[in-house]
């Protein structure tokens, strides 16, 4: 009798992030893929989960305004098993050659039955405005989280950008299950129940402490589900599980050989990369603390990455733990200052970080870190702060710009500072810690509007940057 109850209670929980009379474990959502650059001839990704078990899975799509359906045959992308979970499978769909910019109707078939159907649109191409969302630190299934989702999904980004700890505690395959898929791909828009987000609106992101905190497969055997349910460009400067800064994986042999063969080259490959999109260039960073960005092969690769993107009008870098941040929460967790030099040189215009609960952005500044070649916590050195920009009358900042968007829903850090510039260090300009919120930028072609959006739609930062 105990097995059965364990078993039904295993399938419930696969089951959540769909409705109950769904053939699919997690319903469709967009990816972007191994497509790092922008090509002439676009593509979609859908990705989905479904049961264990043979079944004839499809795909169809059309430009919004046609009539006539292109066919695309579903790939078994990978089996998930994994101890505790009921194995189950992601399946991905590929429209390819399609109108960058464009919109796409799309439907997946099970047996020649349409069983889903949505819309999404192609990259944008080089050169285009681009409209973002960025917030981190958010799966935590709190209203917060849901107030975010749907007011992010009212903004109409065309992408959403995770600035780490993508679902608590531990980022794990039934932390997915319940506190990501049933939230962003909300059957019901609504501030108290999330959005049916990801389902027409790519999203991206990089990894967080919470992401990586189940790497011991012997404990949490479903960790590390971020490798398995992302996604995203190989572009990155890891190879192989062996390479100096990859992420960890241990545990029993069989189980971690389960794990290594089912996420194939996403792991550790995925920990990093870049990708462009419209008028913007993102360099996406693991920045745990096993991967010491001191490292020459590390610190060669994000060199070329950004000398390589000068083109691009916006250059962006997203990572999980802040090198500049006020509150007192983390605050000694400092070790990214030390790529603020690479960060000037290849002329990036902001560095969003999460991890820090709350919203926070900086003056302008350049650091010269003092011990650079040391991977620490502690990271002082000489300070160049513009305190002239002010991102009203004087919109062209002489030096980085650093956000911390890390109120996508876990739990609120430090509210006591937030009326207490005080308690701020000299490079804080704004800081807010009582909402949950997210970021929403407008980037032309030589303006950059960003605005600070909380869980009740209410905008409680904005800035322009001009070039």
């Amino acid at each position: 009798m105990r097995k059965f109850l364990l078993c039904s209670a295993l399938l419930a929980l696969a089951c959540a992030a769909a409705p109950p009379d769904s053939p699919f474990l997690a319903e469709p959502y967009v990816q972007l893929g191994d497509n790092p650059k922008l090509p002439r001839r676009e593509q979609i990704r859908i990705l989905w989960h479904a049961a264990d078990q043979d079944a004839v899975w499809s795909a169809q799509y059309r430009a919004k305004g046609v009539t006539a359906w292109q066919a695309v045959k579903a790939t078994l992308l990978r089996r998930v098993a994994a101890a505790g979970i009921p194995p189950h499978r992601v399946y991905a769909a590929d429209f390819r050659g399609l109108t960058p910019g464009f919109e796409y109707h799309y439907r997946v078939l099970l047996a020649g039955k349409p069983v889903f159907e949505s819309a999404a649109h192609a990259r944008k191409p080089a050169g285009s405005p681009t409209r973002f969302v960025v917030f981190g630190d958010c799966g935590q299934n709190t209203p917060g989280q849901k107030g975010v989702a749907y007011y992010a999904w009212q903004a109409k980004p065309d992408f959403v950008a995770i600035t780490g700890d993508i679902v608590y505690s531990k980022g794990l395959i039934s932390e997915y299950q319940k506190k990501y898929f049933p939230i962003y791909n909300s059957e019901t828009a609504a501030p108290d129940a999330g959005a049916p987000l990801i389902r027409s609106t790519l999203f991206v992101s990089s990894p967080g402490n919470h992401d990586i905190g189940g790497s011991d497969l012997g404990s949490t055997p479903d960790g590390l589900a971020y490798f398995l349910y992302w996604s995203m460009p190989l572009n990155g400067p890891l190879s192989s599980v062996s390479d100096a800064g990859a992420p960890p994986a241990k545990g029993p042999a069989a189980a971690l050989q389960t794990f290594l063969d089912s996420a194939g080259k996403q792991f550790p490959r995925m920990a990093s990369y870049s990708f462009d999109y419209g008028n913007s260039h993102w360099t996406v960073l693991d920045s745990n603390k096993y991967a010491e960005w001191t490292s020459p092969v590390l610190r060669t690769w994000l060199e070329k990455d950004l000398a390589s993107a000068q083109s691009a009008k916006w250059r962006f870098v997203i990572f999980h733990h802040p090198g500049f941040n006020s509150s007192k929460a983390h605050f000694k967790d400092q070790w990214m200052r030390l790529l603020a030099p690479i960060f000037e040189q290849g002329k990036v215009d902001i560095v969003f970080a999460g991890h820090v609960h709350n919203y926070q952005r900086s003056h302008p500044l350049r650091l010269v870190p003092e011990k650079p070649e040391e991977w620490r916590s502690d990271v002082d050195g000489k300070w160049t702060i513009d305190k002239t920009y002010d991102g009203v009358a004087h919109t062209k900042p002489n030096g980085v710009l650093y956000l911390v968007t890390g109120a996508g829903g876990a739990r609120l850090y430090n509210p006591e500072q937030e009326n207490k510039p005080e308690s701020w260090q000299e490079f804080t300009t704004r800081f807010v810690s009582n909402v949950h919120s997210f970021t929403l930028a407008d980037a032309e072609d030589s303006k950059l509007t960003v605005r600070q959006v909380d869980e009740n739609g209410k905008e409680v930062d904005r800035f322009v940057v001009t070039k």
